[in-house]
């Protein structure tokens, strides 16, 4: 049984709600968007920290978007960050075989999630809501 969307306090207006998520949002896609670049740099280690500070960004912050179009924002980039961070992980040992076939991997996984990331920026700007 789904709980109840949360309703905002009596003195926070809507249009104030709305704006807090997707300034939360523009956060977390924007956090989303270095770890996907960093990861393709061997150097940028921070992007691991980044990754989990965007997922519990999302996991705090999502029951606070319930029944509202920004929901499907808060499932989109929570599955984005849990299947890149298993792709990653899945992929991590080619890094220690071979250096070509791991860049290569994260390289392909990095543009995967990128391409989540933009399509879901965009789609917040404009105000609409993610595919489920």
């Amino acid at each position: 049984m789904a709980t109840p969307p949360m309703l905002p306090p009596d003195n926070e207006p809507a249009w104030e709600r709305e704006r807090h998520l997707r300034t939360i949002g523009q956060i977390s896609y924007a956090l989303h968007a270095i770890v996907a670049v960093g990861a393709v740099l061997p150097a940028f280690q921070p992007s691991v920290l980044l990754l989990v500070a965007a997922f519990i960004l999302d996991l705090v912050k999502r029951d606070d978007a319930l029944g509202s179009w920004q929901e499907s924002h808060f499932r989109w980039r929570i599955r984005s960050v849990l299947w890149a961070a298993g792709l990653y992980l899945l992929t991590a040992p080619l890094w220690l075989l071979f250096v070509a076939p791991g860049w290569i991997a994260w390289g392909l996984v990095s543009i995967w999630f990128l391409y989540r990331v933009v399509r879901g920026w965009l789609s917040l700007n404009e105000r609409r809501a993610m595919p489920d």
